[in-house]
């Protein structure tokens, strides 16, 4: 039952997730703002509405690639969101601006999870190789060795996997700015605004995903250790 459930867990939620967005992205990509307003429009009006005038706006590549880059200051949308009046585009803009807003006012798990990148970064790309390494050991004659290298492992994991769990309270907030400017603006209206907040749910259910992901992985390498002790 353990290993259905780990199954998924790793495999099926982010996959649905992932299926759920892009068919939420699609229907609404197509629904035109009765605003008329570009993503780009949209992020400019908000960023100028809270007296951030620092901040650029860009096109950038690929499909629901859009983010905030906090170190140049520029939010990239992707192009359809960009040039195109959507409900979906307007919301994915208003989401990125949101982002914008928290490194202005300092918003403090924003903060946060910036401390944590670099720790996390070295998470993702070194605890793998020391987890294998260890279990490797562990099977074979260097056991002490091997289950220092698998702890080790599993502490780097572990900033990687806070750094997803902070991402949470940072995504949903920006959501949340983002409907709340949206409205105020009377940049949609009533139905779009409906619209636009199922789009930033199947979005941020996305980032559940990838958070559920992680602490599985991470109980499974802490039992697996436990388990080699």
């Amino acid at each position: 039952m353990g290993i259905i459930l780990y199954f998924v867990i790793l495999m099926v939620v982010p996959m649905l997730a992932q299926m759920n967005v892009k068919s939420t992205f699609n229907k609404y990509s197509k629904v035109r703002s009765t605003s008329g307003l570009t993503g780009r429009e949209v992020a400019e009006e908000i960023l100028h509405e809270n007296g951030i005038y620092d901040v650029g706006v860009e096109r950038g590549q690929g499909f629901l690639s859009d983010h905030y880059d906090p170190k140049n200051k520029v939010i990239r949308l992707s192009p359809h969101n960009y040039d195109k009046p959507s409900v979906a585009g307007t919301a994915v803009a208003a989401h990125e601006v949101g982002h914008a807003i928290q490194h202005a006012t300092g918003y403090k798990f924003l903060n946060f999870r910036s401390a944590l990148f670099p720790l996390a970064q070295l998470g993702t790309n070194f605890s793998y190789f020391l987890i294998i390494a260890g279990m490797l050991l562990t099977a074979g004659m260097d056991t002490q060795f091997g289950t220092t290298l698998l702890w080790a492992g599993i502490g780097l994991m572990a900033f990687a996997v806070l750094f997803q769990l902070v991402t949470l309270p940072v995504e949903f907030d920006a959501s949340n700015r983002a409907m709340k400017q949206i409205e105020s603006l009377n940049i949609v209206n009533q139905k779009e605004y409906r619209h636009a907040k199922k789009v930033l749910n199947a979005a941020a259910m996305t980032y559940v995903a990838a958070t559920a992901v992680a602490v599985a992985e991470l109980v499974r390498f802490i039992l697996i250790a436990r388990s080699q002790s």
